[in-house]
């Protein structure tokens, strides 16, 4: 009868432990519920972790868990994609207020992404001339393209601008090419934003500034003076880009936050499993 006994405390003790176990799992629950219905999705989701870790025994806790964490994840998602929604509007707005001040070039047999161009910079404008015309994906992506005309070859690759004693240079053009026109030699090299020496940065910090000297950089080098517009055209793509870009990244966080929604609704419909 000793031994019967002693066998049954160390497993009264292990139910009574059980039993603590299960209540303060529901304890944690319950918090992790009221967290959620104020909205306080972290703080739910923290209380639900320590669940796992501190009551790993506690199944059906757990289980309700993984149901409360699953609403969690698509409220916080629902909330996500309503606020990209709503942003949407707004860069979508400031798109319709700007764009019409430029021109979108696109050829719908060979183009799936056109460019917007300042008015002034459009190529039929500009033919026979030496400048620095400024461009737009409609991804929001900017560049450069340095156009050389002015004689003979110089086998340029790079640029830079100047006011004074202060300048900005591109780096070597990976994307620089020559060609013809009417029998007359051109010169062309493409600088993207990121990787443009920090010249469109330089335009639009001095483009009030007059006499921006242009300098093309190659076998021999070109000296020119910027004109007023092709120095606003940058200043004005510029923040074409940025809204454009923004426009994007907003297209990709909704794909993403879809995608997550659909994940959490198909795992709602199976039975959790951990």
């Amino acid at each position: 009868m000793k031994k019967i006994g002693l066998l049954l405390v160390p497993m009264a003790l292990a139910l009574s432990a059980c039993q603590n176990g299960e209540k303060q799992a529901g304890q944690l629950f319950q918090r992790a519920e009221a967290a959620y219905a104020a909205g306080e999705y972290s703080l739910a989701k923290l209380q639900i972790d320590s669940i796992r870790t501190l009551y790993p025994k506690a199944f059906e806790v757990r289980k309700a868990g993984i149901k409360l964490m699953q609403q969690i994840d698509l409220a916080e998602q629902t909330k996500t994609l309503a606020y990209l929604d709503s942003m949407m509007t707004v860069k979508q707005a400031a798109l319709d207020s700007i764009k019409g001040k430029f021109v979108l070039e696109k050829d719908t047999a060979y183009q799936e992404v056109g460019n917007y161009f300042y008015p002034t910079q459009v190529v039929e404008k500009n033919i026979g001339r030496s400048f620095l015309r400024a461009q737009v994906s409609e991804l929001g992506e900017m560049s450069l393209t340095s156009i050389y005309c002015a004689g003979g070859s110089i086998h340029h690759t790079a640029v830079k601008v100047s006011v004074d004693d202060t300048f900005a240079e591109t780096p070597t053009s990976i994307d620089s090419y020559e060609t013809t026109d009417l029998g007359r030699p051109v010169e062309k090299a493409d600088y993207k934003l990121g990787n443009d020496g920090g010249v469109i940065a330089f335009l639009v910090a001095n483009r009030d500034k007059k006499n921006i000297r242009l300098e093309f950089i190659g076998d021999r080098n070109y000296k020119t003076v910027m004109h007023p517009n092709d120095v606003k055209a940058v200043a004005e793509l510029i923040e074409l880009a940025r809204v454009l870009s923004a426009i994007e990244e907003i297209k990709k966080e909704q794909k993403e936050a879809n995608l997550k929604i659909k994940f959490v609704k198909r795992k709602m419909e199976e039975n959790p499993e951990e």
